[in-house]
């Protein structure tokens, strides 16, 4: 059943890859479709279509009960063992708590319709748009279930196809549908979206795991850890989502909508470029720690890996995008928002140390700590709008910036500290070497953007780029080598001792 040496530097490097090049080409499918909704239905429309698509992310996220990550450290377990009967009857717990939660949503969607209308709509009555949201939301729960189910087997493959054909299935259904039906399409596109999403989910899962739902007491009461460490997840999302606002709603007091604007846009340049490889962690990463949770050795093991190898793929495309992004931001915004430059380049260094932080983060998830989850999540967030507050008022949108770093150092002190006192998770000498190198080469490609000009600055930080490129090359090529020689070794002792009891 377990995918061969699924825990290898070649699995984490590949799987990484991957995963990051399907993000980047959603990101650059996503693009083309606000292009076609830009061009088709206008600035109105689009407004529209943001307006349904928060309100289905809030009736979602109230309702789900958090089953696509609750789900998968007790899935990821049973799997590692073999054991397919207990594995095969955790999946009916999984998808019998997704069809309540799926309900829920629907009722949700249609008990509070006429009450979302009144807030956001002054004119027509739209309470029949917010109950046909319900449809979607109920179709989010399904997906979300058979994906949680999905990754814990390791159908990795499946989940990168799934991802790709989503996407490319919602520029295929938006065009027809805004083109003939104009702003009267976005529900049509949103509902169907979710639909195309959720049937390309379930013919994978179907096909690996076939449906065999039923309905006990004794299978709810098998998912309430399940649904406990998602319900934390949800809440630990909420409290993101309540800071987010306060910071907003600071900055627009402050500095008003035109600093909102400029921050947002540079939040998102970092945030979405470091996702390309962050999105490997919940699809591959998070599955393989839950099923060693219980193994302080292989823990470690599998933490570090991943680290090593993220931060070796991430640091050489961070010198990069700092180094490009006084063309990026003019080409992908306009000139206006050029005042972000020294903000998002030094923003870029934060994720240097999220990639430090996230794989060890994610021990307390595997662990099933909900309560420590959420403990944590909070105190960061707390950090993240105190900080924000005081980096703006010292240094205006340059100190936002400063903020973001200053926030991931805290929260990577906090959460190393908090493992290693918790589940003794210790951090190996070649990921503070890794780290060491990399950080340093991007400190100086930052130094460089502050201090040099033209043909200089431009020189040296390509210079700097093929360093951490070299490196981390370097790096990976005798890992991944290394890896190969110990694991034929391995088979040969196997193979000379089988010999031998023959």
């Amino acid at each position: 059943m377990k995918e061969h040496n699924s825990d290898g530097y070649d699995h984490v490097l590949k799987y990484t890859g991957v995963f990051g090049g399907v993000q980047g080409l959603v990101i650059l499918i996503g693009l083309v479709r606000n292009k076609v909704m830009a061009l088709l239905i206008g600035a109105g429309g689009m407004g529209l279509s943001s307006l349904l698509t928060s309100v289905q992310t809030f009736a979602s996220q109230c309702t789900n009960l958090g089953i696509a990550f609750g789900a998968v450290p007790r899935l990821s377990e049973l799997y590692e063992q073999g054991d397919s009967q207990r594995l095969d009857h955790f999946i009916a717990v999984v998808r019998l708590w997704c069809a309540l939660a799926a309900v829920g949503g629907l009722l949700f969607c249609v008990l509070l319709s006429h009450f979302v209308d009144h807030v956001t709509f002054s004119w027509g009555n739209h309470t029949m748009h917010y109950s046909a949201l319900g449809l979607s939301v109920a179709m989010l729960a399904v997906t979300g279930g058979e994906t949680a189910i999905l990754k814990s087997t390791r159908r990795l493959g499946a989940l990168a196809r799934i991802q790709i054909y989503a996407a490319l299935f919602s520029v295929l259904v938006s065009i027809p549908f805004y083109y003939f039906l104009g702003h009267s399409g976005v529900l049509p596109v949103i509902v169907l979206m979710a639909l195309g999403s959720m049937v390309a989910t379930v013919a994978y899962s179907y096909r690996f795991h076939p449906l065999r739902l039923q309905l006990n007491r004794e299978l709810l009461r098998e998912g309430s850890g399940m649904v406990k460490l998602g319900v934390a997840f949800v809440v630990a999302a909420a409290v993101g989502s309540a800071a987010e606002v306060l910071v907003r709603a600071f900055l627009n007091v402050e500095g008003g909508l035109d600093v909102v604007g400029l921050y947002n846009a540079g939040y998102m340049i970092t945030v979405t470029y470091g996702g390309m490889v962050f999105s490997a962690m919940e699809s591959d990463y998070f599955p393989r720690l839950s099923a060693v949770n219980h193994d302080v050795l292989k823990t470690n093991e599998t933490v570090n890996k991943q680290m090593e190898v993220s931060l070796l793929l991430l640091s050489p495309m961070l010198v990069a995008l700092l180094t490009a992004l006084p063309i990026l931001i003019p080409l992908l915004f306009s000139g206006e928002f050029m005042a972000i430059v020294g903000m998002t380049q030094v923003a870029v260094l934060a994720l240097y140390f999220k990639v430090l932080t996230l794989p060890v983060a994610y021990i307390t998830l595997a662990r099933g700590r909900s309560l420590a989850f959420l403990l944590l999540e909070s105190a960061y967030f707390l950090a993240f709008v105190a900080l924000m507050v005081v980096g703006y008022r010292c240094c205006g949108i340059y100190g936002t910036g400063l903020a973001i770093v200053a926030v991931h150092v805290v929260d990577y002190l906090m959460i190393n500290a908090f493992a290693y006192w918790q589940y003794s998770y210790r951090c190996t000498t070649s990921v503070v070497r890794y780290g060491a190198v990399q950080l340093t080469v991007g400190v100086a490609a930052y130094l460089v953007s502050c201090a040099a000009e033209g043909w200089l600055y431009w020189t040296t930080e390509a210079a700097l780029t093929m360093v951490s490129t070299a490196y981390s090359v370097y790096v990976l090529r005798q890992k991944t080598h290394l890896w190969e020689a110990l694991r034929l070794k391995v088979q040969n002792l196997k193979s000379n001792s089988a010999s031998k009891k023959l």
